[in-house]
């Protein structure tokens, strides 16, 4: 029987990324029942792997004898010390860039934008960045394991492709020659950050 983790996110494409990782190392990872109607706890960590453990300890306790997977994960820039860092959905936010409640969620744009801004005049050779998301599962309200996974690339001055959400049209693969927005799906997910955490992950929970 396939090992089977409940992820406490509601975010589509964190979901597709987390079903093709399970589809790859042959887990069962399914949204966490009744997500919506739980309060979400406040992310006050400093870290991805802070903010990643409290929300899998905190969303376990709503799940009793599940095994409950969250993660953290954003965009870290060298030229910016490491930003937006945890602070990656919500980097036009703390700009002070957001939608009108009556508005389409334009939060990628935004984000995309002052990231654009930030990095104006900043030359190729330093725009190096990373995807990083760390992992955590937990049970019954104990943490169990974390685990990471990365992958480099630079940002570009403008975007490219359409796929993809959050960063990817920025986020340039040299390797490939494309942007993570310009990969098919199938690439992607052998790249994956999530991916890459969910392998470091399986070890661990299988051990």
């Amino acid at each position: 029987m396939a090992l089977r983790l409940y992820a406490a996110t509601t975010s589509q494409g964190k979901l597709r990324d987390f079903g093709a990782a399970a589809e790859a190392h042959g887990l069962s990872i399914e949204p966490l029942p009744g997500l919506k109607a739980i309060p979400a706890p406040e992310e006050d960590g400093l870290t991805f792997a802070a903010n990643a453990a409290l929300k899998a300890v905190y969303y376990s306790r709503c799940a009793p004898g599940a095994l409950v997977l969250a993660d953290d994960s954003g965009l870290e820039v060298d030229a910016l010390n490491g930003a937006p860092g945890v602070r990656s959905a919500r980097f036009a936010a703390d700009s002070g860039l957001t939608d009108s409640p009556d508005a389409n969620d334009n939060t990628d744009v935004w984000n995309n934008i002052v990231l654009l801004q930030r990095l104006s005049g900043v030359p190729a050779a330093l725009r190096t960045a990373r995807y990083r998301c760390v992992l955590a599962a937990a049970r019954d309200g104990a943490l169990l394991h974390t685990a990471d996974g990365a992958v480099e690339g630079v940002i570009l001055e403008s975007p490219r492709g359409t796929g993809g959400f959050g960063y990817d049209p920025l986020f340039y693969l040299p390797g490939l020659v494309r942007t993570m927005a310009e990969l098919d799906l199938e690439t992607k997910h052998t790249l994956s950050h999530r991916g890459r955490a969910i392998a470091a992950l399986l070890p661990l929970l299988n051990a």
